[in-house]
């Protein structure tokens, strides 16, 4: 006779979302975005709260361009868990991609503000605060300094 868990679920259920995870982040190392997700999908489907599972399946969904569904997931992981650098970056990047450079700075500042030591962090909100004072001289009709060359004489 077999015996079940006191809350009626089966425990091969944890042990397949686990499993659709691990295999779910070997396609992502091996650079098979695309599959990844669709395991991950699975994945989160079963286990919804996870934040590893929504984590891999946010990088996942960006790598294969789907940035509004990465921002989404890596959202609810900064919902839960607000000091959460990778997820702060990760939403960072995705709204980034999305066409929001305005919310975008806002949660890769707070990614580099609390890991001052990771210099791609940096590097990101950089590049959308560059964005945004591009867009502010465009609105604005100033001229950038784009396409301009350098004449040493």
């Amino acid at each position: 006779m077999s015996e079940e868990p006191a809350d009626g679920q089966d425990s091969r259920e944890g042990q397949d979302t686990y499993d659709l995870y691990r295999r779910g982040l070997d396609l992502l190392g091996r650079g098979s975005a695309a599959a990844a997700a669709q395991v991950l999908e699975r994945a989160a489907e079963a286990e919804p709260q996870s934040r590893s599972v929504l984590e891999a399946l946010a990088r996942a969904q960006f790598d294969t361009g789907r940035y509004q569904a990465a921002a989404g997931n890596f959202r609810r992981i900064v919902e839960a868990s607000p000091s959460d650098d990778y997820a702060q970056f990760g939403l960072g990047l995705a709204l980034a991609r999305t066409g929001d450079p305005t919310a975008a700075a806002e949660h890769l500042a707070l990614a580099a503000a609390m890991r001052p030591d990771l210099r791609h962090y940096a590097d990101a909100l950089r590049g959308v605060r560059a964005t945004l004072r591009a867009r502010t001289q465009a609105e604005r009709g100033e001229p950038g300094n784009q396409g301009q060359a350098s004449h040493d004489g």
